[in-house]
């Protein structure tokens, strides 16, 4: 049988600025949200910075983003998804002008990217929301942050369009439902936060994302505009129908965000459940009209799958942030995400049915606790484990890819350790470089490659022909 993954199909990593770059006061550059996270989701935003939030310097990406890029040549890489912090270019989020030292930075990592035969895959906005934006108007609950958005992605196109083909507006945008702060830069606690305001906060969004499209568009009708969301096949239970419904029930709460990107309109489910929970939204007069403007492609993180029952009594999964049960016929990861290749061509398949447009598996990835090693007089580490779960993940790609899925592309989260968005842990690895630092800040920050380093160079050389 030939092989399944198409010529110019796009191979690489994927990181966010929030979790690598460090520097976060530099060259301008002002607080966002993660930068008083330094427990991640688990627990309350401090008021000011820590100096135990790993995230404060990251993996100094930013100082060794020329020495890391050649890292990922080496391995092939075709593409290299990051994101841009909303904080380096508008440092509030609602100033006037941009800050010309993080537009900068930008130009030469893009260049950089450029010159090693890497496609820049870019987000605009990765779970960073400028501090100043969540404070001074419960991020994204105020109809303003629309226009603040809107200016600091127009400056975006027009600063890289040339240069930059692939966007995603916002990473995850169906996390909000769930992770408030986090991927809605909401400073009320979610214990507080009314469904009325958190819905709010979800039009406001999708309206803003609808705009960067049409903005990019216009700026250059070329530019491909993704949506991206969690992908988190939902299976019931038991067979019984009410176990079917509550999986169908769960799954639409994430496929209402990609519906509206990809058909531009609210889906009748989704109205039903506003109505249910008393929830009259504020839509000005343009906002439909804006929601009109169509995404070009969808892509999605997949890690895992979950269950649903109808049974109240049944425990919720631990470690997922989208809900759902654990499912007994499958393993787990440290962190009790459920380990499901087949799910990912499951997904893929959902996906393409329902939308018919083209896909692209931005996130996937291993978090696990690695051990450096000695192996031939090299410091290592021996990752079977990560190979093992790339291989059969890719197995999946390749499987929809035969089952006529119109796939892009593929990147894995994160091609170098980086500090943990769910735990702000660097000791939940997932990288095919290892970076020496611990969760207590302590390490050298030196770089080494991990077995699974060769074995997705290889992949990529022979362009996913050798997955057995």
């Amino acid at each position: 049988m030939t092989n399944a993954f198409p010529e110019g199909f796009l191979w690489g990593g994927a990181v966010a600025a929030n979790q690598l770059e460090g520097a976060y006061l530099e060259d301008g550059k002002l607080p966002s949200i993660q930068d008083v996270m330094p427990k991640g989701i688990a627990a309350p935003p401090t008021e000011e910075p820590t100096p135990d939030n790993l995230k404060l310097e990251g993996i100094d990406f930013y100082h060794r983003y020329e020495s890391d890029l050649d890292l990922f040549a080496e391995m092939g890489f075709t593409a290299f998804r990051f994101s841009v912090a909303w904080s380096r270019v508008f440092p509030r989020g609602d100033e006037e002008a941009p800050n010309e030292a993080g537009l900068a930075f930008y130009d030469r990592l893009i260049d950089a990217c450029l010159s090693r035969g890497m496609t820049p895959v870019i987000t605009i906005s990765h779970y960073e929301t400028p501090l100043h934006l969540a404070r001074a108007y419960n991020g994204w609950v105020d109809r303003r942050m629309i226009a603040f958005y809107e200016r600091y992605a127009r400056t975006l196109f027009e600063r890289f369009a040339d240069r930059v083909e692939y966007w995603l507006t916002f990473n995850e945008i169906n996390a909000v439902l769930h992770a408030p702060l986090l991927a809605g830069g909401i400073w009320t606690p979610k214990e507080e936060l009314s469904p009325r305001d958190l819905y709010q906060a979800v039009h406001h969004e999708l309206v803003a994302s609808a705009s960067a499209t049409r903005i990019a568009h216009e700026i250059d009708p070329e530019l491909k505009i993704g949506c991206m969301v969690i992908a988190s096949p939902a299976y019931p239970l038991t067979p019984a129908p009410s176990d079917v419904w509550a999986a169908k029930q769960l799954e639409r709460d994430s496929l209402a965000f990609a519906d509206v990107h990809c058909r531009g309109a609210y889906p009748g489910f989704f109205l039903r459940k506003l109505r249910e929970l008393g929830v009259e939204l504020d839509v000005a007069d343009e906002d439909l009209e804006t929601l009109r403007h169509t995404v070009d492609f969808v892509s999605f993180s997949y890690y895992m799958s979950v269950c649903a029952s109808a049974d109240p009594g049944v425990r919720a999964g631990r470690g997922n942030i989208m809900g759902g049960v654990p499912n007994p016929t499958l393993p787990s990861s440290e962190w009790g995400w459920q380990i499901d290749p087949v799910g990912l061509r499951i997904v893929l398949n959902d996906f393409w049915d329902r939308w018919g447009k083209p896909l692209f598996v931005v996130e996937n990835g291993l978090g696990a606790r690695d051990e450096l090693v000695e192996v031939d007089g090299r410091l290592t580490v021996v990752d079977d484990y990560r190979i093992e779960y790339l291989t059969a993940h890719l197995k999946s790609v390749r499987e929809a890819l035969r089952d006529g899925v119109d796939v892009w592309g593929y990147t894995w989260w994160g091609p170098i350790d980086v500090v943990s968005a769910s735990t702000a842990q660097l000791s939940k690895r997932y990288g095919f470089v290892y970076v020496d630092r611990n969760d207590d800040g302590t390490g050298t920050l030196e770089r080494y490659r991990k077995k699974s380093f060769d074995a997705y160079r290889a992949i990529i050389a022979g362009n996913g022909a050798d997955l057995g």
